[in-house]
């Protein structure tokens, strides 16, 4: 594997709310994730991050270009091909979406049943270190209930993990915690990255988050419907574009 070539490459994406008979919310979209980063995706409400992330995880069919994962276009081949490519990213979505009737052990064991040869025994284990790794040691048996939201969300990032993607993808991973609660998984995001050594692509409206986490963040504009700067924030706060700067300018550090 050359391990300098991107992860992920995006050529010339448009995307549409709904699917590719929708109203196209974002196009033109150029952009690589490469190996090792955190690429954060910015931009004003409604301005199209959510749906963009799903085109990244292949949950959704491009109105127009391609996005490629290690060089495979992820909505071409058979469906067992697809399903595969799509396997080796996990996705954190904003709401968490945890079966709410199984247990966060089982939230997380029944992944790793459907797609992998580990005996109960070994399933188990691995629940168990990811939910401990997340700060949710001994939450095996509980119900997504019984939780708060920001360990909602930690379980949610467990079950991302839990199949040992290459690329993780987190929709709004801040959104209704706290400050101190989102600042907390913004640490545990880059902890996960560094000790796991994988990808993060994270769509936020937090600006601190782009501050705290991203190596690169990519800006979606809700009037040009497109991409108009990518780079690091610091970078982008002092030399990006006019509408740019304002938007990092409102949660910069002092």
């Amino acid at each position: 594997m050359d391990t300098a070539a991107p992860l992920m490459q995006v050529q010339g994406l448009s995307v549409a709310a709904g699917g590719p008979g929708g109203r196209v919310v974002q196009q033109g979209l150029n952009f690589e994730v490469l190996r090792g980063e955190v690429l954060g995706v910015a931009g004003a409400s409604g301005s199209g991050k959510s749906t963009l992330l799903r085109h990244l995880a292949g949950l959704d069919v491009p109105a127009a270009g391609q996005v490629l994962l290690a060089g495979q276009d992820l909505n071409q081949g058979s469906e067992a091909t697809q399903a595969a490519l799509r396997r080796r990213m996990g996705v954190m979505f904003q709401a968490g979406a945890l079966w709410s009737s199984r247990t966060l052990g089982d939230n997380l064991t029944l992944p790793l049943k459907l797609f992998t040869p580990l005996p109960r025994a070994a399933r188990e284990e691995r629940a168990r270190f990811l939910l401990a790794l997340v700060g949710l040691d001994g939450a095996f048996g509980q119900m997504p209930a019984q939780l708060s939201g920001g360990m909602r969300k930690r379980a949610a990032l467990a079950r991302a993990l839990v199949l040992e993607p290459e690329l993780l993808l987190l929709d709004e991973p801040g959104s209704g915690l706290d400050p101190m609660n989102a600042a907390r998984l913004d640490e545990l995001v880059l902890n996960l990255r560094h000790h796991l050594n994988c990808s993060v692509v994270m769509v936020t409206h937090d600006v601190a988050s782009l501050f705290n986490v991203a190596t690169r963040a990519l800006y979606l504009d809700e009037n040009e419907h497109t991409m108009t700067a990518i780079g690091a924030p610091h970078h982008l706060l002092q030399h990006g574009p006019e509408p740019v700067r304002l938007f990092l300018q409102r949660g910069a550090p002092a």
